[in-house]
């Protein structure tokens, strides 16, 4: 996989490719706006990890020239804005997806790889199923009772897994592939957390939707007594 990362922090551009290079990507860095552009149209690349705040042209012009040419490589905002009006620029401009600084590389590489394996069909939209919405611009479930929840980078992936497809049975295993990828060295466990977390979560907001459990299969999102 060759990845493209435009991120002006020097220290920080060199961390992340050396990571990025320890997880069998192939990476070119380059610290401006201007060269990100350039370096974006001149090769191809799998996947655009985009600063807003660059020299020469900020992130968003960058993406925006990019989404104008007809550009449709993934990209993924990094930056230290995370205000809502920012993501919302940037989705609304063409990113695929927002992570704001300061982030977990872990989590970093596991939404890279997740928007790296539905390429051509994602796009950021607000899911609906049962009295749940799932909103991508402020990463939170929200119900028809009026409340909501917050959800961490992988809550938001799991759930949007089965929003997208609900009344399908995903196994753990599925999920751990979908999420955090098939080469991740994470425990199963960590899929039993995340569910029993957004469980919680569903109960809290006074939901009809749950995630249920089905015995030696896998869970299923589903509306409960539907």
């Amino acid at each position: 996989m060759r990845l493209l990362i435009a991120e002006d922090e020097p220290d920080l551009a060199e961390a992340l490719t050396v990571f990025f290079e320890r997880n069998q990507f192939t990476v070119d860095t380059v610290n401006d706006g201007l060269s990100a552009y350039e370096y974006s149209g001149a090769d191809d690349y799998d996947a655009i990890i985009l600063d807003i705040m660059m020299p020469k042209m900020d992130g968003i012009e960058v993406l925006r020239r990019l989404r104008s040419d007809g550009n449709k490589t993934p990209v993924m905002m990094l930056t230290a804005k995370a205000e809502k009006n920012d993501r919302i620029t940037g989705f609304d401009t063409g990113a695929d997806d927002y992570l704001p600084k300061p982030f977990d590389t872990d989590e970093l590489l596991s939404r890279v790889r997740a928007m790296l394996r539905r390429r051509e069909e994602y796009r950021p939209s607000v899911m609906s199923y049962g009295d749940l919405t799932l909103n991508p611009v402020t990463a939170s479930l929200e119900c028809a009772t009026g409340k909501s929840a917050r959800l961490s980078g992988r809550e938001f992936q799991v759930m949007e897994l089965f929003m997208r497809s609900p009344k399908t049975v995903f196994s753990a295993e599925k999920i751990m592939e979908r999420v955090w990828g098939w080469d991740s060295d994470a425990e199963i466990n960590v899929v039993w957390v995340h569910i029993s977390n957004l469980r919680k979560k569903l109960v809290s907001l006074g939901s009809k939707v749950g995630i249920r459990a089905n015995r030696g299969l896998g869970y299923i999102l589903e509306v409960e007594n539907d």
